[in-house]
């Protein structure tokens, strides 16, 4: 069973960077897109990829549809990721074992990298390769949203902000609610996707 899951995780994995690099521009075209290809294509396991696919499956969504929704939380997710390890955040000179994106270049770099493919996210989603619906499309950015935006992501870091200030008084629910909103908003997104793409 483990043995399946993992062959799962990693076929998720792989289509979804194929997918990502035929949607992304190229890397020599300008040296922003260098430093974008670079933060997104830095590893990773792609597990919301994974749940977005996998959700999908259970309601015979295509697979070019998935895809769809699979790269655009997955690169809501680098953008987080990007944006937590700069100095005003978690203030991180690594990610993954490599030098993170203010390291390799410079903050501004950082930030408009996070910026970027936040938007870029929402431009997938956008596209009717995506559904041919414009209804499911617009459902499908607006939960996005929701999942990203300052009840869901954004407060889950800002509350991982403040629990670094006051750890004395942090309990197990706080813990709780801290990942649920940081982590696990964006997982829940992807175990929605299958059905809103249905």
């Amino acid at each position: 069973m483990f043995d399946k899951f993992l062959k799962e995780l990693s076929f998720s994995s792989k289509v979804t960077n194929a997918n990502l690099k035929k949607l992304l521009p190229k890397s020599d075209m300008e040296p922003l897109f260098q430093a974008i290809h670079y933060a997104v294509f830095s590893g990773g396991k792609r597990f919301r990829a994974f749940l977005t696919i996998q959700s999908a499956k259970l309601f015979d969504v295509s697979l070019e549809q998935a895809l769809q929704a699979a790269s655009a939380v997955e690169l809501m997710h680098v953008y987080s990721l990007v944006h937590d390890d700069l100095p005003s955040m978690d203030n991180d000179d690594l990610r993954r074992g490599k030098p993170t994106v203010h390291i390799k270049w410079n903050e501004a770099t950082a930030i408009l990298v996070g910026d970027g493919i936040q938007a870029f996210a929402y431009e997938i989603l956008s596209k009717r390769k995506t559904h041919e619906k414009a209804s499911v499309r617009l459902k499908l950015i607006s939960e996005l949203s929701r999942a990203a935006g300052f009840n869901g992501m954004v407060l889950g870091q800002a509350k991982d902000l403040e629990a670094e200030q006051n750890s004395n008084n942090l309990d197990f629910k706080d813990v709780i609610s801290l990942q649920k909103l940081k982590t696990g908003a964006l997982f829940r997104w992807s175990l929605q996707a299958g059905a809103l793409l249905a």
